[in-house]
């Protein structure tokens, strides 16, 4: 189905038009060009009824410059609002062509689209706030209603269980939320519309009774009104009188609340005087003149002027009997009044839809926006206005989904953890990982509203510090404490354990208040933390206690060996040493004084019958030999390589965390490009102690990867391996 260019010509001419007459401000170029880049985007697109697709975005943008009248920057966002969802263009592009408003409303309009798909619609309010939630501009919402407006009108093209989807959600999200808007009308046009499609034999039947007895009630209600116009024209009384119209949805909601019939809906007949004098004791003068009339029904009086509504609605109701026996329903109110209840705060939002206390601030607010949209002069910059509103209800909450469709409530900033320990605490216990709109992304990964988030879990998994680092939710905070704290009274007690035994072993006796006190002088708040500490091997019992002689021998033995490992590996990488002038050729071997590895300043010591030692410069027991000796001195180094690199150690000790060893790995390799040649980690409880062997160009190139591990949160101890202290 082509459209000619007259034809288009013909549309965004009158576009144009519509703009100019109900807008403030219109861009006429930047309209003209998002026009046409609607066409271009969606020519090879058509809609289920047959027609090209941009008629949709082209109605839609007509609804928002006529129906709710907003600014061209909405209209402009209209046009555009499915071009980044399904076109090859980008958001990127609609930024740099029409600015970032334009790109937020359409981004914002996309985002709201595919919100409900796959979701049951069983929690509506919190669906509604979930919408709010997700965007920051008013009018992301006011394009999606005129979206779903259309789509509504144009619903009879598609499939049947497509039609009661979409009319489901429309009746239960769109239509409420719309009211809540101030968008009366829009709100009543879709309640219509969604009955029509998910109720056809009861809208079929009230559409047909309300037109075939159309010229009917018009009838009677001319001859209701002829005697109130001539008394109100008599008493000298400005006003403007007409008929108010009852909708089909709402006929069928009072039916099947009042379990009746429609001949007995009473107020299908039902007229409105709005009096041009905005003196409220005139409302009580006209309605003595019409009690004076027609009989009045006591029990269906309200007085709203009075005692005014909360949401400062103000009218009188009154029923009378009119002609014939028929009760019909009058409203009167002054033309002030009037204005305020059609501002945004319709009739009957809390009258009738019983809206809870919590949505206050809801109504607030709506009353602000309405107020700014329907009452700013003509010829302030209400571009400018609209351009400022930031949505900041629900601002501090985030609406995510579960796998299978339930929606959770949580604060903004909460993670996967918190969402694992909201859906049950033992899920929190046992997370490892988290899959984000299918993604597997890292537990401290911030979440949005209108994600769907799978939680996987591992039965050898347990809650960690580290995540209360960025956990936001009470509950996820108070389990996580209750497990640490708990495996804190394990290290408690193994470390009494430990404790216990050390002392049996060295025969020593020690009082509760003789704990409390050692704990004291070694800087503990009280015992526990002293055990604590003795299981993650934070103090040394042995120096506490004055170990015998032979204990020390064996510690430094255990120590000793471990380093004779690291060094054999060291010299042996670098290629032993090299022996300068005649000496060359003599056996050598390393002095146990002072252990010298690769990068460590060294010279030579000619000994009797075992060759040359080679020590360290800065050795004591060396400087005392050669003060007697020092002609036994040898000149000798390291062999230079071409790469110029040896191998060196590097001890750490902190608390197990995971992804810790990454973050070492990945410090030590980003700086100049360092190779790493052997990790050995031990964990205990929560700490872990390790040595790792890295090659190094020289000692300064080893001191600075020591400086930058010792930024790495969850260490607190990095040093050079070294045998000597």
């Amino acid at each position: 189905m082509e459209v000619s260019k007259e034809k288009l010509d013909e549309m965004l001419q009158n576009l144009i038009k519509v703009c100019e007459t109900n807008l403030t401000n219109v861009d006429v170029d930047l309209l003209k060009k998002a026009f046409k880049l609607s066409i271009e985007a969606h020519k090879n697109d058509f809609r289920a009824s047959g027609e090209p697709y941009f008629m949709h975005p082209y109605e839609v943008s007509l609804i928002v410059a006529s129906e709710i009248a907003l600014d061209d920057i909405s209209v402009i966002a209209a046009l555009l609002h499915d071009v980044v969802e399904d076109t090859e263009f980008k958001l990127e592009f609609i930024e740099k062509e029409f600015g970032a408003e334009v790109a937020e409303i359409v981004n914002g309009v996309t985002k709201i689209g595919g919100v409900f798909i796959g979701h049951e619609i069983s929690q509506a309010e919190n669906y509604r706030k979930l919408l709010l939630s997700m965007v920051k501009d008013v009018r992301v919402i006011l394009v999606k209603f005129a979206d779903r407006l259309h789509n509504m009108r144009t619903l009879e093209f598609v499939k049947p269980e497509k039609q009661r989807r979409i009319a489901q959600e429309t009746l239960e999200i769109y239509a409420p939320f719309a009211n809540r808007f101030g968008l009366g009308q829009v709100k009543w046009e879709l309640e219509d519309l969604s009955f029509k499609y998910l109720n056809k034999e009861a809208y079929s039947e009230i559409t047909r009774e309300v037109n075939d007895k159309r010229f009917e009630r018009e009838e009677y209600l001319k001859k209701f009104n002829t005697p109130i116009k001539e008394k109100l024209k008599e008493h000298g009384i400005e006003y403007q009188l007409g008929s108010r119209a009852k909708h089909f949805f709402s006929i069928y909601k009072k039916m099947i609340k009042q379990n009746t019939g429609m001949e007995e809906i009473y107020d299908l007949l039902a007229i409105r005087i709005i009096l041009e004098n905005d003196d409220p004791n005139e409302c009580y003068y006209v309605l003595g003149i019409i009690n004076q009339m027609y009989k009045p029904i006591p029990d269906r009086f309200k007085d709203y002027i009075s005692i005014p509504k909360k949401n400062n609605y103000q009218s009188i109701h009154n029923t009378v009997v009119g002609p014939g026996g028929k009760l019909v329903e009058i409203q009167i109110r002054t033309r002030k009044m009037h204005e305020i209840a059609e501002r945004g705060v319709a009739a009957h939002w809390k009258y009738k839809e019983n809206m809870m206390q919590s949505d206050r601030d809801m109504e607030d607010w709506v009353n602000w926006i309405r107020d700014i949209f329907e009452n700013v002069n003509r010829d302030e910059a209400s571009k400018e206005i609209l351009a400022s509103f930031k949505l900041n209800l629900y601002q501090d909450e985030i609406y995510i989904f579960t796998p299978q469709g339930d929606l959770r409530r949580l604060p903004v900033n909460s993670t996967s953890v918190d969402f694992a320990f909201d859906i049950h605490s033992r899920v929190g216990h046992q997370c490892i990982g988290a899959k984000v709109n299918g993604k597997i992304v890292p537990l401290d990964t911030q979440l949005n509203s209108g994600d769907v988030v799978d939680i996987i879990t591992s039965k050898n998994q347990h809650p960690n510090r580290g995540w209360l680092r960025f956990v936001k939710t009470h509950k996820a905070k108070s389990y996580i404490r209750k497990y640490i704290n708990k495996e804190e009274e394990k290290f408690v007690d193994a470390g009494k354990e430990i404790w216990e035994r050390k002392i049996r072993k060295l025969k020593l006796n020690f009082t509760a208040d003789d704990i409390a006190k050692l704990s004291r002088k070694l800087k503990f708040d009280n015992s526990a933390q002293f055990f604590k500490s003795i299981y993650h091997e934070k103090i040394d019992l042995n120096e506490i206690l004055n170990p015998s002689e032979e204990e020390e021998k064996k510690e430094e033995i255990r120590t000793g060996d471990n380093f004779d490992q690291f060094a054999d590996i060291a010299r042996k990488t670098a290629g032993g040493v090299v022996i300068e002038g005649d000496h060359k050729g003599i056996e050598y071997s390393y002095a146990k004084c002072c252990n010298p590895i690769p990068g460590d300043p060294i010279v030579g010591y000619i000994t009797i019958g075992e060759g040359i030692k080679v020590h360290r410069k800065d050795c004591r027991n060396l400087m005392k030999m050669s003060n007697h000796k020092e002609d036994r001195l040898v000149p000798v180094n390291w062999p230079k390589m071409d790469s110029a690199d040896f191998v060196a150690g590097i001890n750490i000790k902190g608390e197990d965390s995971p992804g810790l060893l990454t973050e070492i790995s990945n410090s030590i390799t980003n700086y100049k490009s360092t190779n790493i040649k052997a990790v050995n980690i031990n964990t205990q409880g929560s700490l872990f102690l390790g040595t790792i062997a890295v090659y190094v160009k020289d000692l300064e190139h080893l001191q600075r990867l020591i400086e930058r591990l010792k930024k790495l949160k969850g260490l607190y101890s990095v040093e050079r391996y070294n045998l000597l202290k």
